[in-house]
């Protein structure tokens, strides 16, 4: 396998992880609201691929944050004990919108590491047709 080859896998396995990340930090998003919701994180792991002989980048199963619930009083709250507090959720937008931007800024580096690959070995081509 070609040496560009091998840099698109790598990049495009970086790809897929991020993007992974994306959408659990999205989903993340949308349920800081949401009563008793835990956050979701993905950890990622490098997997050596014999047949290329190359490390990829692979994401590892759907962690849950351990993290306690936020108590919100609302005693008007369905979910309310009898003290008038309930579990929201441990999701700190904060983070979120860290971990979204770190996420796009990788997938972007990626995104661009994998056309510059696709570009030279289009140049290479050019280059051995002449």
């Amino acid at each position: 396998m070609s040496e560009f080859s091998k840099s698109m896998a790598v990049a495009a396995s970086a790809l897929r992880a991020q993007s992974a990340r994306l959408r659990h930090v999205a989903e993340n998003i949308s349920n800081v609201d949401t009563p008793g919701y835990r956050r979701k994180t993905v950890p990622f792991r490098t997997v050596h691929d014999r047949s290329q002989g190359i490390d990829l980048l692979q994401v590892g199963g759907v962690q849950l944050d351990q993290r306690d619930l936020n108590k919100v009083y609302d005693p008007s709250h369905p979910l309310a004990n009898a003290d008038g507090y309930y579990d929201g959720s441990n999701v700190d937008l904060m983070i979120e919108i860290a971990d979204a931007r770190e996420a796009q800024r990788s997938y972007e580096a990626n995104l661009k590491m994998f056309e510059q690959v696709r570009e030279m070995s289009s140049s290479l081509l050019d280059l051995l047709r002449k």
